[in-house]
């Protein structure tokens, strides 16, 4: 009975299940359609809420923040004093206005200032009232002078340079005058260089990338022993060591030669610069004899030689044979005359067929002549002292002369000398501790000649 009651009931359970699954498959499209129109519905919802109904709670919420804030409590807290920042200084004019001008060739400092639209007068106030007036009255190509105007024009301040090492500038305030001068720190550099005669000895420095005042220096060194202007030979060698000025990272000039050798036809020139006890620089030799020679041979610079010494030649201009007992020296009107060595004046005026002469004396043995000259130079007086070098005259062509150029007579005890071979006396050599000084400074300039190729112009003699 139980079996037959449980097998009922599996069988009616099984029927229901079927109609059931049946039922729900006839009735799914219908819920389908529903389900589709709930989501329509909630969606309209949705947008209900986000445009009327979340405004109004924005809105609230703002106004109660706002009620909230009004609410709170100020709290009165002590805070240090902030001191009040000065006003910044308007960036000086001087940096922005400053206008440099350089000097050409044979522009004075009154065409320089007129160039500017500014007053004579007030070039001479400052000239007037300047502690450097040299410095401004001498002044050179290649020079520079500051100038700094106001918004109206007007100057308010001048700039130069006094030397290398200064900086000098003049405030104008109205009618006043006020100069100030600064210190300038200079840097000296080492520098070398070598070269090989061609053609001429600035071609050859110039292609050594050496200036032409170092080689007139060279030329000065070694002026005593070797005649610039008849001697120098194709093939002549030199090498150096100088100073290079710098200020501020830039190069102002060449500086001393510090050591050097020439070679000329063979003959090898050594010159190393040395400090005496006393302060002053000296150039020397090998063995510690100074070249400074009583006298120059040559007593203008890099001139040509139009006659030599002879017993007899035709007169260019009384054309007759007579004795040319000096050296003539061609050379453009104008060009300086040096003093051969030191001496005193004798004779300044004018000789006959020598036009105007300068006779120097020196130590009452030897005595100098200097004929044809264009002037003479303003301090050049018969009792004064001249200097060795010092400029005396002027090549002209006064007195029996067919162009311009020096007449120069070198006598010994009053007795005619070739001037180009004459013996001159030679100086003192170094001695004691100025010797081993002098070859403790002179060693390694000379080792690093060497490595300039001058090895064999300096270990030989």
């Amino acid at each position: 009975m139980r079996r037959q009651a449980h097998g009922r009931h599996w069988r009616a359970h099984r029927a229901r299940s079927e109609w059931a699954a049946a039922g729900a498959f006839a009735t799914a499209p219908i819920r389908w359609q529903g389900e589709r129109l709930m989501l329509l519905l909630l969606g309209a919802v949705v947008a209900f809420l986000s445009f009327v109904v979340a405004p109004g709670w924005a809105s609230v919420a703002r106004e109660g923040a706002g009620s909230t804030a009004e609410s709170l409590v100020p709290l009165a807290i002590a805070l240090p004093s902030v001191p009040p920042v000065p006003p910044t200084a308007a960036p000086a004019a001087e940096a922005i206005q400053w206008t440099t001008r350089t000097v050409e060739r044979g522009q004075t400092l009154g065409a320089l200032f007129a160039s500017e639209g500014l007053p004579a007068a007030l070039l001479h106030r400052i000239l007037e009232s300047s502690r450097h007036r040299d410095a401004l009255v001498r002044i050179r190509p290649g020079q520079e002078f500051g100038f700094l105007r106001a918004s109206d024009g007007s100057l308010t301040a001048f700039r130069f340079d006094p030397s290398d090492a200064e900086r000098g500038v003049v405030r104008i305030d109205g009618g006043a005058l006020r100069e100030e001068v600064e210190q300038r720190v200079l840097q000296r550099r080492v520098a070398t260089a070598s070269g090989r005669i061609e053609h001429s000895l600035f071609a050859a420095a110039d292609a050594a990338g050496v200036s032409d005042a170092t080689i007139m220096q060279l030329a000065n060194v070694f002026g005593y022993d070797v005649d610039f202007a008849q001697d120098l030979r194709r093939g002549d060698e030199f090498a150096l060591i100088y100073e290079q000025v710098y200020q501020e990272g830039e190069k102002l000039r060449d500086g001393a030669i510090l050591c050097a050798v020439f070679v000329n036809d063979g003959r090898r020139h050594v010159a190393i610069r040395f400090e005496l006890g006393d302060g002053r620089y000296d150039y020397f030799d090998l063995d510690g004899r100074s070249l400074r020679k009583a006298f120059l041979r040559t007593p203008v610079e890099f001139s040509r030689i139009s006659s030599r010494f002879s017993a007899g030649r035709m007169h260019p201009v009384l054309g007759r044979m007579r004795a040319h007992r000096g050296v003539d020296y061609a050379a453009p009107t104008g060009t300086p005359i040096r003093a051969a060595g030191d001496g005193k004046v004798v004779f300044r005026g004018w000789q006959g067929g020598y036009g105007n002469v300068v006779i120097l004396e020196h130590g009452g043995r030897y005595t100098t002549l200097y004929g044809h000259m264009s002037r003479f130079a303003s301090d050049v007086r018969v009792g004064g002292r001249v200097r060795q070098g010092q400029t005396i005259g002027f090549v002209g062509m006064t007195g029996l002369a067919t162009g311009p150029h020096l007449h120069y007579e070198f006598r010994v005890g009053g007795a005619h000398r070739d001037p180009l071979t004459v013996d001159l006396p030679k100086a003192d050599p170094l001695g004691g501790r100025d010797l081993q000084r002098f070859r403790a400074v002179s060693a390694p300039m000379l080792a690093q000649l060497e490595l300039l190729g001058a090895r064999d112009a300096v270990a030989s003699r």
